[in-house]
């Protein structure tokens, strides 16, 4: 799982990085989270074809997904792509999906937090609501099928990730807590600074407090430092703007986030290191 992906450095440390990364270390399913691909701010669907044709299996998102209005039309239609499931349900997209590859059902789920952030729906509640939809559906009909109805692969556990999209540490941790055992993966995301704490939880769980970012390094969060001074300095809003070279150098660009190993039969992490 990868670190929000901010602006063209972002983009262009991506494609240089995750198919050497994937190759490398024989990676079954990649999750990125994409929402601050297009100048810093939401996606286009030119960005999101150039994170899919990285290796991307899924692309997540966040709060500043809806910032395109013309990708409106792309989320509700790309099955590839998600947006927070605990949005009200009258919006364009879909907060979770199943693929299934390398023998396995990947379950994506996208949720939003709401400590400093949008009070929208309760992830918890959105997070058990998933989860009883697909275990109903399996006690019922001894198959899974996922949020547009489609069968899901017989006879093998789902392995369900994560992307827990959050301003508040302490809401990420406590999640993670909550969804220990139900998921294979809980990875928080949003605030673009990887955190030393990846561990296995006792019921089987990896987890981080935040994946980090794909761009600049000598940045804040991704974006001008000097921008992000002035606002500080001054509490004006001004438009912040992606750090580096916009001709498409990297130049000091990182792409940072988790590799996890997951006993499939178990729906279970084994280990996660930092990248």
């Amino acid at each position: 799982m990868i670190g929000d992906v901010v602006g063209e450095p972002g983009l262009t440390a991506l494609e240089d990085k995750l198919p050497k990364l994937i190759k490398d270390n024989a990676v079954d399913f990649a999750v990125v989270n994409g929402e601050n691909a297009a100048d810093g701010f939401g996606m286009t669907k030119a960005a999101l074809q150039r994170i899919l044709a990285c290796g991307a299996d899924a692309v997540t998102s966040g709060n500043h997904v809806w910032e395109k209005r013309d990708f409106w039309d792309t989320l509700e239609h790309d099955d590839n792509v998600l947006r927070p499931a605990n949005y009200p349900d009258n919006l364009p997209g879909r907060g979770w999906l199943c693929v299934e590859k390398a023998g396995a059902s990947w379950i994506i789920i996208n949720l939003q937090g709401r400590e400093l952030m949008t009070p929208i729906d309760c992830p918890f509640r959105f997070f058990d609501h998933i989860c009883k939809s697909l275990s109903n559906t399996a006690s019922r009909d001894h198959n899974l099928v996922d949020h547009a109805g489609k069968p899901i692969m017989s006879g093998l556990y789902p392995v369900i990730l994560v992307d827990f999209h959050a301003e508040s540490s302490r809401e990420k941790e406590a999640f993670a807590y909550y969804a220990d055992g139900r998921c294979a993966v809980a990875a928080g995301t949003h605030t673009h600074v990887i955190t030393a704490d990846e561990r296995i939880l006792s019921g089987g769980t990896a987890y981080i407090t935040d994946l980090g970012m794909t761009g600049i390094a000598g940045s804040v969060i991704g974006m001008d430092p000097k921008i992000c001074l002035e606002r500080t300095r001054k509490q004006v809003l001004y438009r912040m703007e992606v750090a580096g070279d916009k001709s498409g150098s990297d130049s000091g660009a990182e792409m940072q986030g988790i590799i996890a190993e997951i006993d499939a039969d178990a729906g279970k992490a084994v280990s996660v290191r930092r990248i």
